[in-house]
């Protein structure tokens, strides 16, 4: 406190207090008809430099514990005007069957400048109405700051779906100025985040820190525990283990690619018992050989397949022999 007793007292005295009646000029009474030891709050925090201070003491030559006198009267410094409150309300509901009008008939009666509601899933990210109300209670903020804007809901739950979205929720309109209402609830009141209210708003941004730390650490338990079963995360592998060598092994005799495909069967996930695609089986073999190459192993050489007269031409081996038939031969047309 900057003021000095005496100082605080006078600053004090200059208002009538709402409490006991004393007029200006005045120490507080008690209800006994005595002189008060404090003044009483009401009264002390009229005065801006008093505000934040817990108690101010009655001066001893006021006699404090005597039988109350009227002091010297002065002029009573006016009571500030105050502004009535401006409401937005905000009204939710997950699905269709759930009833919306008890919550819009509750938000009627507490008098609310306009309301906002929507019936949308707890899936769903981006709230429309909601996102509207807090804009418009901003800007009422803005407008007028001496005002006191309230956002108010029927209950907590309407407001957010979790830890994280309330204390997101909750920093914005501390950082607006913006105070919030719950109507029903074990928490039924107005909570202002520059007041007494700012104790709400802290425990619901540690709640959320709190939540924050929560999941991650049952996220890396679980990433343990997983690992430890052979399951590193991601989507299950298309070509296994076990297909890869058969499929290698396949490669190494000449086998082509494509008719590899058809001899392997994928064993888990949405296309269990149907053929990988080429593709992925030609990017499982690049990937094999370049882990070799990573682990310093001799690349196996392509095997060199002796072909005999009588032997029957491969898939590929017909493939290049159409494909250079219907070539035009480089000579054509030269006289």
């Amino acid at each position: 406190m900057d003021l000095t007793p005496d100082q605080a007292a006078s600053a004090v005295e200059r208002h009538d207090c709402p409490n006991c009646d004393a007029p200006a000029g005045s120490a507080c009474r008690t209800r006994g008809g005595k002189t008060a030891a404090k003044y009483h709050t009401p009264r002390f925090v009229l005065v801006p430099a008093l505000r934040e201070e817990l108690e101010i003491p009655v001066p001893t030559d006021r006699l404090p514990g005597r039988p109350w006198r009227q002091g010297p009267a002065l002029a009573a410094v006016p009571a500030p005007r105050t502004e009535q409150p401006i409401r937005i309300g905000y009204a939710r509901t997950s699905t269709a069957r759930q009833e919306l009008a008890s919550q819009l008939e509750a938000l009627r009666r507490a008098e609310c400048h306009k309301v906002f509601s929507e019936q949308i899933s707890t899936r769903v990210k981006v709230r429309p109405e909601l996102e509207k109300a807090l804009a418009l209670a901003q800007q009422f903020k803005e407008a007028a700051p001496q005002t006191p804007v309230i956002f108010t809901v029927h209950e907590l739950k309407r407001l957010a779906r979790n830890a994280a979205e309330l204390m997101t929720l909750s920093a914005e309109l501390q950082a607006g100025g913006i105070q919030l209402e719950l109507l029903t609830g074990p928490l039924t009141g107005i909570y202002d985040p520059n007041g007494m209210g700012a104790m709400f708003f802290a425990v619901l941004a540690v709640a959320g820190q709190i939540e924050r730390n929560y999941i991650r650490e049952k996220t890396l338990e679980g990433q343990v525990t997983a690992a430890a079963k052979g399951n590193h995360g991601g989507r299950p592998k298309v070509i296994d283990d076990d297909m890869l060598t058969f499929a290698i092994a396949l490669k190494d005799k000449g086998v082509p690619v494509p008719e590899i495909a058809k001899k392997l069967t994928i064993k888990t996930g949405k296309n269990t018992g149907k053929h990988p695609s080429v593709a992925s089986l030609y990017r499982a073999l690049a990937e094999a050989d370049q882990a070799a190459a990573d682990d310093g192993l001799p690349r196996r050489p392509k095997p060199v397949r002796i072909r005999r007269p009588e032997d029957p031409l491969t898939a590929e081996e017909i493939d290049l022999r159409e494909r250079l038939q219907t070539q035009p031969h480089p000579n054509t047309g030269l006289r």
